[in-house]
């Protein structure tokens, strides 16, 4: 077993649940004496079955929690907070205020996702019994609301009577932040600090990541410890370019993102090409509601962003609209956006492909050559993204096998995720200052390969915990 055993005295422990040895789920459990506190509580994404068998059953009474503390609003973090709560959680919600601002929209979408899969999973068995439910509904996201507290960064806050933490900025999206946890024993006190996901270097929009605190156990994500994504500059030619081509064509672009992230970068990324002439004047369009939403939060919280972006909002320009850009809220007209005439850019979530509208647009599209799909996530293994990446002829999702003859692109270089080069950029000063480094939130290859570094950088202790692995935070 690659991680520490759990120490037989009073010293207080960390076991990781979810995001171990892969990259969804994120679920860690701080037990200090009779108290647990558990950071972050995500959304396992991956196959359909495996995924709701894993989502539906924690490995730990919900009801024995006193606390949870979310890095940030993505889905994979903090989606699994209104089944925590159906299960009996009755403690607080801590977050930054922009992630309390975004857990409402982002909930509430992720509750619609739930109903709607189930519906169509029943639909596919011809309504057979017992019927398939959602994992967690509208109903059950809004008693997450009530137990949210918002905690600016830097603030250090008691979570228990022996518990405090406090956030630091991680850069990733908005409100992302690492959690610097202290927990008081009799003799010092014991140290943990999470990353959440980290942000690279150099991005726009957001602020950048601040500076990791020292402390005795170290739980660092490693999505893309073992690569150096391509500069953002090059990305984004690369981006112009295969725009350029499928207009030369006479087909449409389909950008799969996550609506908060990713599809605010990709925004920003396109006005710029079309101020500069970089690429044609075509419509591009928002097909997302919730991006609508989480655009109305940016709005609402300027000073998380950087100073550019925050001035472009004052001004009315930018990641909101215009410029070139279009949200579409209506369903009807969603769904006329494929067979609309001309050529477009339509970005819409789910980043992976395996939900939300940009399946209406691919069952339209992914069979016409014209066409190019370019994906700008992380694909994680049993997604519909991923399939499309896979050499072959056809791709399996909506209960079919659909001729893939779309132009498929992975563009990775649009990662909000440190890469390799940030890693040792962000850790490389705490060698001899940090216990022990337990690396979560990547793929074996990935985190592995992290591991090997850090202990070239002169890190003692390093592992890859899988999931139920413990380690002793002393």
């Amino acid at each position: 077993m690659n991680t520490t055993p759990a120490h037989s005295g009073t010293d207080p422990t960390l076991t990781f649940w979810g995001a171990a040895g892969g990259v969804t789920g994120s679920m860690h459990l701080l037990e200090a004496g009779n108290h647990k506190v558990l950071l972050d509580c995500g959304l396992h994404q991956g196959r359909r079955e495996e995924a709701r068998q894993r989502n539906g059953h924690f490995p730990f009474h919900p009801h024995q929690i006193d606390a949870v503390v979310i890095s940030h609003a993505h889905i994979d973090h903090c989606g699994n907070l209104p089944t925590l709560i159906r299960q009996g959680f009755e403690g607080p919600i801590y977050c930054t205020p922009p992630t309390r601002d975004l857990l409402r929209v982002m909930l509430a979408d992720s509750a619609k996702i739930q109903e709607e899969d189930a519906a169509h999973i029943n639909i596919a068995r011809n309504y057979a019994e017992p019927w398939v439910q959602p994992l967690y509904t509208v109903t059950d996201v809004e008693k997450v609301f009530s137990r949210l507290v918002s905690v600016p960064y830097g603030r250090d806050t008691d979570v228990t009577r022996t518990v405090r933490f406090r956030f630091i900025e991680a850069g990733h999206v908005l409100g992302s932040a690492m959690i610097h946890l202290v927990v008081a024993g009799a003799d010092r006190d014991h140290t943990v600090t999470f990353s959440g996901d980290m942000g690279r270097r150099g991005l726009p929009i957001l602020k950048p990541t601040g500076t990791i605190p020292p402390a005795d156990v170290l739980v660092c994500e490693s999505t893309y410890g073992n690569r150096t994504h391509r500069s953002f500059a090059e990305t984004v030619e690369k981006l112009y370019a295969a725009i350029r081509d499928t207009v030369d064509r006479g087909g449409k672009v389909l950008i799969p993102a996550f609506s908060l992230g990713r599809t605010q970068l990709i925004i920003h990324v396109l006005q710029q090409g079309l101020r500069e002439r970089k690429i044609p004047e075509i419509p591009v369009y928002v097909d997302s509601p919730l991006a609508s939403e989480v655009a109305a939060v940016y709005r609402a919280h300027p000073n998380s962003l950087s100073a550019e972006i925050a001035q472009a909002l004052r001004e009315g320009h930018g990641l909101l609209g215009g410029d070139g850009v279009t949200y579409v809220r209506d369903f009807e007209q969603s769904t006329l956006l494929a067979s609309r005439p001309g050529s477009s850019v339509i970005i819409a979530s789910s980043g992976m492909c395996d939900a939300g509208r940009i399946q209406q647009h691919l069952k339209q599209l992914v069979d016409d050559p014209r066409c190019s799909i370019i994906l700008v996530s992380y694909q994680a293994q049993g997604t519909v993204g991923r399939k499309l990446l896979d050499n072959k002829p056809t791709v399996r999702f909506q209960g079919r096998d659909w001729n893939k003859w779309i132009d498929v692109l992975h563009l990775d270089g649009f990662s909000g995720h440190a890469d390799k080069n940030d890693f040792i950029a962000y850790l490389g000063g705490l060698a001899g200052r940090v216990g022990k480094v337990r690396l979560i939130h990547g793929e074996h290859e990935q985190a592995d390969a992290l591991a090997h570094t850090l202990r070239d950088l002169g890190f003692a202790d390093v592992a890859v915990p899988g999931p139920g692995d413990r380690v002793s935070v002393g």
